[in-house]
């Protein structure tokens, strides 16, 4: 087991990886910027390292600055946590390359999911269903017009090297087709220096299911079942249950077998997710894998009685999983919101300093933050502050036990989505279980 393990992240997640390494007996380094002095992974690792200026870039994406602290400290792994360098392949190979163990998958398993276009392509070799598509980049508003007319409308446009929203386009007709690919076009170049657009079928209010699989490095493969990820603003995901309402268990188990079969062709290890699109049809298709641990991981957590930061840790000492696929069993209703510094109704970000704050607590409920009260949260980075989850017995009694729990929940001093939450939770189709992507924009 390591002694001293890196985070190279901030925020939640950040204090979420501290305290799985203080249960292990490992010592924590934290990273921060300027901006984050007083932060919560600040106070809480037993050592921290400036690695620069508030603005992402010159800081927690600084590779050189987070190798250099690593070394530094004398870390022997460093976990990326999600967002910044989590998905990065240069980066975790240049961990493997210094002789500091990348808490995650190879650089190599990295790269094959990292660009959707290869990831479909592999998705196919091995007959994992996918949504009918253009099967390489479209290069020009041209093809793009061929391509959709042969799919059919109406089509999404994706960026190759994308994720969040960003460079995702829907279109219903031809007429709007050029207009969508060359903003798609941009803002895949802008958001990730690379433009690379492919064209999907678009399926038509369908959910947003996901399997989380666990891989160690001696050929084990399980999948802790599934989370529904459909409650959804602009492709970013805000609130996700275990198990999903729509699931029984043969579809749970078909959709477990295919996400084990693309870790091991992919000669995958450490935790991972593969995002499956289920349509009104109850037929799933491959959407995109994410190489590291999710935001949403709690919930499955709280229902599987797994700690999956722990996994990851062990997983990338060498151990072996210590259970099987006949061991899991999902027990109960997990739910999660997020809770972000924003304006409910305007979505505007709401960066400013705490000025007071009740954490909700009780039986079932879990708090995941790194806010305090007088802490200032600053505006240069992701809007989270929070990820509220709640355990029941049944789904009805965690929805029940959710909204207690927000009703507790106080933060002033800045706007939150508090109420948003409130609003989806009262809805009699999300009580009923009757959710998809476009949720949201029925009902807000």
């Amino acid at each position: 087991m390591f002694h001293k393990i890196l985070i190279a992240n901030r925020g939640e997640i950040a204090v979420r990886v501290i305290r799985a390494c203080r249960e292990l007996g490992i010592s924590t380094v934290a990273v921060y910027s300027t901006a984050d002095e007083n932060s919560l992974h600040v106070k809480f690792a037993d050592e921290a390292i400036c690695i620069g200026p508030p603005k992402s870039r010159d800081s927690y994406l600084n590779v050189t600055s987070v190798l250099s602290a690593a070394e530094v400290a004398d870390a022997e792994a460093v976990h990326p946590g999600y967002g910044f360098l989590a998905e990065n392949a240069d980066f975790a190979e240049m961990c493997e390359n210094c002789g500091i163990k990348f808490i995650g998958p190879s650089s190599q398993a990295m790269r094959l999911m990292g660009n959707k276009i290869v990831a479909k392509t592999q998705m196919e070799k091995v007959k994992i269903p996918v949504l009918p598509w253009s099967k390489t980049a479209v290069k020009d508003e041209k093809e793009a017009v061929e391509m959709a007319k042969k799919i059919g409308f109406p089509v999404i446009i994706k960026a190759a090297a994308g994720g969040g929203g960003k460079g995702m386009k829907l279109v219903h007709s031809q007429a709007s087709l050029g207009n969508a690919f060359h903003t798609a076009h941009s803002e895949a170049l802008a958001a990730f220096g690379d433009g690379s657009v492919y064209i999907e079928k678009y399926s038509e209010s369908p959910r947003h299911v996901e399997i989380q699989i666990i891989a160690d490095n001696h050929g084990n493969v399980v999948h802790l079942g599934e989370r529904d990820c459909s409650i959804q603003r602009r492709h970013q995901k805000i609130l996700e249950e275990a198990p999903s309402p729509a699931l029984d268990d043969k579809l749970r188990n078909a959709m477990g077998e295919a996400a084990i079969k693309v870790a091991k062709y992919i000669g995958y290890t450490n935790a991972g997710t593969v995002e499956f699109l289920l349509d009104k049809n109850r037929r799933f298709y491959f959407m995109e894998m994410n190489t590291r641990v999710q935001v949403e991981h709690p919930v499955t957590e709280m229902v599987t009685d797994i700690d999956i930061v722990k996994e990851q840790i062990r997983i990338a000492a060498g151990e072996k999983l210590r259970f099987k696929q006949k061991h899991i069993r999902l027990k109960g209703h997990a739910i999660e919101c997020r809770i972000n510094a924003e304006d409910p109704d305007t979505f505007a970000p709401s960066p400013g300093k705490i000025t007071r704050l009740n954490i909700p607590g009780g039986p079932g409920v879990r708090v995941d933050s790194a806010i305090y009260c007088d802490y200032t949260i600053p505006p240069h980075y992701d809007s989270l502050i929070a990820k509220l989850i709640v355990y029941g017995d049944t789904r009805l009694e965690a929805i029940s036990r959710m909204k207690r729990a927000l009703d507790e929940f106080t933060v002033e001093g800045i706007k939150t989505n508090i109420p948003l939450h409130k609003k989806i939770l009262n809805e009699h189709d999300f009580i009923e279980g009757r959710v998809d992507i476009n949720f949201l924009n029925r009902y807000v």
